[in-house]
């Protein structure tokens, strides 16, 4: 797997492209297993959003690791997916609780059009495999990605104690920090479920004179 980083924009500006990046590109180039997302779909989060545009983060783990499931966002699938992972499933539970509808199908790249960032902390997984590719360099991009988001307030959700831990790193005081359960069967009874983040995120970005977004 090759990867293309021409359509990253201010992104690319990041220390980690000529870093880091060298090792995982190496990596990712000699890996035999099936790599997921495909190529032109790994830095789909930061594609679809400059910095400056960015107005919500959606901190993820890593990609979903069944084949045609990962589309680049963080807890989105492809739009023909059926049935829906569990923790999407989850989700969609609690925004018709929350707002009263879902979306038509899992893929949520009309949310990323919006301003949100879904952001994986590792953006590449190996085909069956969860959590593969966590620690082969790719949290230093996160990490990097959150810092260069310090300029100004923006929303965060984070879900579970992982996205918690990793947004620390956004450490603006003005930031809006919605932190619960993650939505995963194992923990969305423990404060998941009930926690309105959609309405609460968008409550947030109305006080301050920005368009709510249009989550379902």
């Amino acid at each position: 797997m090759m990867l293309d980083t021409s359509r990253l924009g201010a992104w690319g500006d990041l220390p980690f492209f000529d870093n880091e990046f060298k090792d995982i590109q190496n990596l990712l180039a000699s890996e035999e297993r099936n790599i997921l997302p495909p190529a032109d779909r790994v830095f789909a989060a930061l594609e679809a959003a400059e910095p400056d545009d960015v107005r919500v983060v959606l901190l993820g783990q890593d990609p979903y690791p069944t084949a045609g499931h990962a589309n680049g966002l963080c807890f989105s699938v492809n739009a023909t997916v059926r049935p829906l992972p569990r923790s999407l499933s989850n989700i969609f539970k609690e925004m018709r609780s929350d707002l009263g509808e879902v979306p038509p199908h899992g893929d949520l790249s009309d949310w990323s059009k919006q301003g949100v960032l879904m952001l994986n902390a590792a953006l590449t997984v190996p085909e069956g495999v969860i959590g593969g590719h966590l620690k082969i360099g790719w949290r230093t991009l996160a990490e990097q990605v959150l810092h260069r988001l310090n300029d100004r307030p923006r929303a965060f959700i984070l879900w579970g104690q992982k996205a918690q831990a990793l947004g620390r790193v956004a450490k603006n005081p003005e930031h809006f920090k919605l932190e619960s359960a993650h939505p995963s069967p194992m923990s969305a009874r423990r404060g998941f479920f009930g926690s309105h983040p959609f309405s609460r995120v968008n409550a947030w970005l109305t006080q301050r004179g920005e368009p709510a977004i249009a989550w379902t």
